[in-house]
């Protein structure tokens, strides 16, 4: 099995399903060659292929997801109890009819139109390869969930659920980003109304948030709905908007992007990903996390990104015992924003 392979199954095994052209667009130089190699780990067992029949006849374009020995290679590599058969037949049935599979496909399409720059197929040429740029991480919503816990001392959990979360490197600029990937069936007072949890969360100090909408109209009338909404005013939150008719070569690493600012609702200048405000922790890029598109990716465990969540639990204004203090006279801390 190729390198190329094993990243393929690390991709899917946490972002689940990818069609043939963002496969290609990950892996490949072409569409036909990904095709001839994907038949191949389908014969071999490695991927699960579907189609979804079209409302006037067709298909749409071919999904892949991790077939069984492909799920079982992985489970090896980790070191995990492999699933069992039919409880990954069955799982395997549900991603091919979920609802929400339309929105997972599009939140993966965004990250693989920005993991294309670095597709290594097409930089085999190049004398030296040169720092790692573009794409640095890729975290799913999973990942997200289980990272970003802020536990509050009152016993209440306050938890990011963004779509993903990445991270762009370009130019010596490092541009941390939660996604919120809209396909317009959601309320813009949902959408909205997602800014409270961010607000409570210290999300500028991990990174910005980009709504990226499924067309002008719908950016326009969100950009609207931000401005009247109360959460709108979101003093050290930087807030960046596109919608996805805004066509461009370089895609969503162009420049495509509009600032958020209460005082306008109006998009008057559009960005590159890069030239958007730098939030987050920078790090070393390391190897060998054995997810691809991840060298930037920063333990959610580690002291000092512990130390960013315990101390902005200590400012959220709840009970708290501090040491040497009586412990039947709890301590109010003043939250001080």
């Amino acid at each position: 099995m190729l390198d190329r392979d094993r990243r393929l199954l690390s991709v899917l095994a946490e972002h689940k399903v990818l069609t043939t052209d963002q496969i290609a667009a990950l892996e490949f130089t072409s569409t036909r060659r990904a095709q001839d190699r994907l038949r191949k780990l389908r014969e071999m067992g490695m991927l699960f292929a579907f189609r979804e029949s079209l409302y006037g006849g067709g298909t749409s374009q071919t999904r892949h997801a991790l077939g069984y020995l492909g799920a079982r290679l992985i489970a090896a590599t980790r070191a995990e109890k492999p699933p069992a058969p039919g409880a990954y037949a069955l799982m395997l049935e549900r991603l091919a009819c979920s609802p929400t599979l339309a929105h997972r496909l599009g939140v993966n399409d965004f990250f693989c139109g920005l993991a294309a720059h670095r597709n290594p197929a097409r930089h085999r040429d190049a004398a030296l390869p040169g720092p790692v740029a573009g794409l640095t991480q890729w975290w799913s919503e999973r990942q997200c969930a289980d990272a970003f816990r802020l536990d509050l001392y009152s016993g209440e959990t306050v938890g990011l659920h963004p779509d993903g979360y990445g991270c762009w490197e370009q130019n010596d600029r490092t541009v941390r980003f939660f996604l919120e990937y809209d396909t317009g069936t959601e309320s813009l007072t949902t959408l909205t109304g997602k800014l409270t949890v961010y607000q409570r969360f210290p999300t500028s100090e991990f990174g910005i948030l980009l709504f990226s909408l499924h067309s002008s109209r719908r950016e326009t009338t969100l950009r609207a709905a931000l401005h009247r909404a109360p959460s709108g005013n979101t003093p050290g939150l930087v807030i960046a908007t596109t919608a996805r008719d805004h066509a461009h070569p370089d895609g969503h690493a162009g420049p495509v992007w509009a600032r958020w600012k209460p005082q306008s609702d109006t998009a008057t200048q559009r960005l590159h990903l890069a030239d958007l405000p730098e939030c987050g922790p920078r790090i070393a890029h390391h190897t060998g996390t054995g997810q691809p598109y991840n060298e930037a990716a920063f333990d959610p465990g580690a002291p000092d990104i512990r130390a960013v969540l315990d101390s902005n639990r200590a400012r959220a204004g709840i009970t708290d015992l501090t040491a040497g203090s009586d412990p039947s006279e709890p301590i109010i801390l003043e939250n001080d924003s």
